[in-house]
């Protein structure tokens, strides 16, 4: 109670907008880490809130998804904290599976995100020992503009939470469709098409896939070395034997294991053009963040010619692209498979946590807590397992303090926000 009095006192304008203390913590972002960080907060008995810029939960995968997407990794290490998924789901769930998923998880949880609230900032105060997070709400014509008051800010905005556009020569010239995979959803409309993909990670490969299974040409541009490994081996999934290996073995073996039966299952793939980069693919992922191609069916289609790999893209003009190799191809569409980066740089005010690419500057396990009530969660570029670590770490770190300060047994509870001026 000082702390909120002498923020009043702080700020001259305090009475002059619209004022929310949130007696807990405040997470921005209604995507998996959000929701997984929220029910593990519910269940310590703390209050919170939940900022959403989009009119929904986890609008990542309900509206930048492609149709055909389906989890790449088995569903034991996608499940949230508190809940796993449903006994008759699949191994591999589908999109719409994973979302119902997401959707059950919210409501077994009493989590009520408050949608359509985009934040423009969050800046710590030192008057006040407080953070003061600002919002932009919009509804039809008419802006609101909301001031949240806390003491935790928890960020869960992501590792993909804007897309990445490169810029390349003449692609404004070129004439034809451009897209992102963001808002590729199907195929369908690109039949008879030569469609061009530029990149090769899991998304590029599977929308080549995709078109290919629509009757279209897709052309997949291979600028960099990308390993590829099977999705599973011999009936086992790839990822899980990794993650039994690295239990035992150094990781410079399991990469040599690991390659060795890609090998064997997928044959030499570099007589495709799909170079391998010097670094295993574990010790890759593991410091660069740079996860493995897991094939679902693309190889098959390129090995056959369906799919054509070709080098980087040295420029676009009117109908066409011209390779690094000199060769120019006649294409009718392009899908930008180029990737996403986190946003946080863009609104948190704060140099000590994050870096500026967006990411907190500690590694893994040690990059979900700052300083002054400052957590990150989702950021661990060890997908839907290393944001239900990170989310059960930051609810006992909070959870802990929380029941300190107010002497409170624990118990479930709703979260709790009311206007500055009437603060309990």
């Amino acid at each position: 109670m000082e702390n909120f009095f002498r923020l009043v006192d702080h700020d001259q304008d305090f009475y002059n907008r619209r004022c929310i203390w949130v007696n807990g913590p405040v997470i921005v972002g209604a995507g998996p880490s959000g929701l997984a960080t929220a029910a593990c907060l519910k269940e310590q008995g703390v209050p919170f809130v939940v900022l959403e810029k989009a009119d929904c939960i986890a609008s990542l995968w309900q509206k930048r998804t492609y149709d055909r997407l389906k989890l790449h990794l088995p569903k034991q290490f996608c499940q949230l904290p508190k809940l796993p998924f449903p006994e008759d789901f699949p191994e591999y769930p589908s999109k719409r599976q994973f979302i119902e998923y997401l959707e059950s998880y919210a409501r077994q949880f009493e989590i009520s995100p408050k949608f359509n609230e985009c934040v423009q900032s969050a800046r710590y105060d030192e008057t006040s020992g407080l953070w003061r997070v600002k919002t932009v709400s919009a509804s039809g014509s008419s802006r609101t503009e909301i001031e949240y008051i806390c003491g935790w800010l928890v960020v869960a905005t992501g590792e993909n939470a804007e897309c990445v556009t490169p810029d390349i020569e003449g692609l404004a010239e070129f004439g034809g469709e451009v897209i992102h995979a963001c808002d590729y959803k199907s195929g369908e409309k690109f039949k008879g098409k030569k469609v061009l993909v530029v990149g090769c990670g899991n998304s590029g490969m599977e929308l080549s896939l995709d078109l290919c299974n629509h009757n279209a040409a897709p052309t997949i541009v291979v600028r960099s070395s990308a390993h590829v490994l099977p999705r599973e081996i011999f009936g086992k999934s790839t990822f899980e034997l990794a993650v039994l290996m690295m239990a035992w073995l150094p990781l410079w073996l399991v990469d040599k294991l690991l390659l060795f039966l890609a090998w064997l299952v997928l044959g030499n793939i570099e007589k495709f053009g799909l170079k391998r980069p010097s670094m295993g693919p574990m010790q890759l992922k593991n410091t660069y963040g740079k996860t493995p191609v897991l094939d679902v069916g693309a190889l098959e289609k390129i090995r056959s010619g369906d799919i054509k790999v070709v080098p980087g893209i040295k420029r676009f003009s009117k109908g066409q692209v011209e390779l690094e190799n000199g060769k120019k191809l006649d294409i009718d569409s392009v899908v930008l498979a180029t990737g996403y980066r986190s946003n946080v740089p863009s609104w948190l005010q704060e140099n000590d946590f994050f870096s500026k690419n967006g990411f907190p500057k500690a590694t893994f396990p040690n990059g979900w807590k700052g300083n002054t009530g400052l957590f990150a969660v989702g950021f661990t570029r060890r997908g839907l397992s290393g944001a239900s670590f990170d989310a059960m770490r930051i609810a006992q770190d909070i959870g802990k303090v929380w029941k300190e300060e107010t002497k409170q047994k624990k118990q479930r509870t709703t979260a709790c926000h009311r206007r500055c001026i009437s603060q309990f």
